[in-house]
């Protein structure tokens, strides 16, 4: 299974990287994607084929035959998400069960 948060290329985006914690607590891998961008878009499909036949050197040959993005996700921001994931896997896991979803 694979947890994906969408809208990477919202400026106002409401949930910030470091509130993303339910996949830690439940051992999930994650990705930042944005479909309108297409940023990011392979890893959630590579990561689940790499884990179903279990070589984590597979790769995917070919490009993926795609709408051209809508929208650019620019080198600084994609090294500012990168730098946000990387600073919220490294914070403690809060102690409250707020992960319940009704």
């Amino acid at each position: 299974m694979v947890l994906c948060g969408n809208k990477v290329d919202v400026k106002n985006r409401q949930v910030k990287a470091k509130m993303v914690t339910f996949h830690r607590k439940k051992s999930l891998q994650y990705y930042e994607i944005s479909a309108k961008s297409n940023y990011n878009f392979e890893k959630p499909f590579l990561y689940l084929a790499r884990k179903l036949s279990g070589d984590m050197n597979l790769r995917f040959v070919e490009e993926t035959a795609l709408v051209p993005a809508e929208f650019t996700v620019d080198l600084a921001v994609q090294r500012q998400i990168e730098a946000e994931m990387a600073a919220a896997a490294a914070m403690p896991l809060p102690d409250e069960d707020d992960d319940n979803m009704d």
